[in-house]
């Protein structure tokens, strides 16, 4: 296995439960959230200064838009549109099957069909609680998975044949079947199986090569896995436990920028590691997947 070293912070964002992280091309930006702090940043990477959005509703998951400056949002209360210039919210659709008094979205993504993929979770995230759904560009919503806790992590393959998808509970990345013209999906096995001293799953990022990068919670840092093999390839070493997510950036997608959080860590635990809650940056050796807009 490799140690791969030089990450440093991109942002001392602080963020309670940083998440999302996204690269906007045409913006050459890194947008990230804090989901417990209700907040959207953009790190501008041409003037290397960060704008901060603040909302009145937990977000989870941002993806870039068919709309100029604008994103599609996961929040607690829906799907909603963000206009970037007016700094405005709209909602696109709250009937995800849940009560948005103790729900909020999770995490998701975008298909190569421009199709918006959400999760659900109970605030405790109570077991088998929560579900998958996709929501088209009619704004049909459709779920995909149900009975889910924590469902964290999603990405296609580069030929859109497969999508990643986990459970954090399970500590299982699951491979599905894709059908890119439906959406369907169908259980193909388990990709990996993150073993309980390595920490949780939770976001996921595929490179060019098919590796699957895998932020890992409590587990210090992010692994590079085989999709085959299951096996950890190399390792990226943050000096915060709780390391929630990752993205390719940069006009290359040649650096991974990664999310941590400080969500109920002691005095005691954020003196040991006071750089827990910022954005980190690392040049991985491995180039990442472009990703898509939303058509929503």
């Amino acid at each position: 296995m490799v140690n791969i070293t030089g990450a440093a912070v991109l942002h001392p964002s602080g963020c309670i439960l940083g998440e999302s992280p996204m690269w906007h091309n045409e913006r050459n930006s890194c947008f990230w959230v804090d989901i417990e702090g209700c907040s959207i940043y953009e790190y501008s990477m041409l003037n290397k200064s960060c704008r901060q959005y603040q909302l009145s509703q937990r977000v989870s998951l941002i993806v870039k838009s068919n709309v100029a400056d604008a994103l599609i949002l996961g929040m607690q209360g829906g799907v909603s549109r963000f206009n970037l210039t007016t700094e405005t919210l709209s909602f696109i659709t709250t009937e995800l099957n849940a009560d948005w008094k103790t729900y909020r979205c999770n995490d998701g993504g975008v298909d190569n069909m421009g199709r918006f993929w959400i999760s659900t979770t109970d605030l405790n995230h109570k077991a088998d609680a929560g579900a998958l759904y996709c929501v088209d560009e009619e704004f049909v919503v459709t779920e995909k998975l149900g009975k889910l806790s924590i469902s964290n992590g999603m990405a296609w393959t580069a030929d859109n044949k497969r999508l990643f998808h986990t459970d954090s509970v399970s500590r299982a990345i699951k491979s599905y079947f894709y059908d890119e013209q439906t959406g369907d999906l169908e259980f193909e096995r388990v990709a990996v199986q993150i073993p309980v001293e390595s920490g949780i799953p939770d976001g996921i990022a595929l490179d060019a090569e098919g590796k699957l990068w895998i932020a890992l919670w409590g587990g210090y840092g992010v692994g590079r896995y085989d999709v085959d093999s299951g096996e950890m390839l190399s390792f990226i070493d943050i000096p915060a436990p709780y390391v929630s997510s990752c993205a390719f950036v940069g006009e290359a997608l040649d650096r991974l920028i990664i999310t941590t959080a400080k969500k109920e860590m002691t005095e005691s635990d954020l003196n040991e590691f006071p750089q827990s809650g910022h954005i980190f940056i690392v040049e991985p050796g491995a180039t990442g997947l472009p990703v898509f807009n939303c058509a929503l």
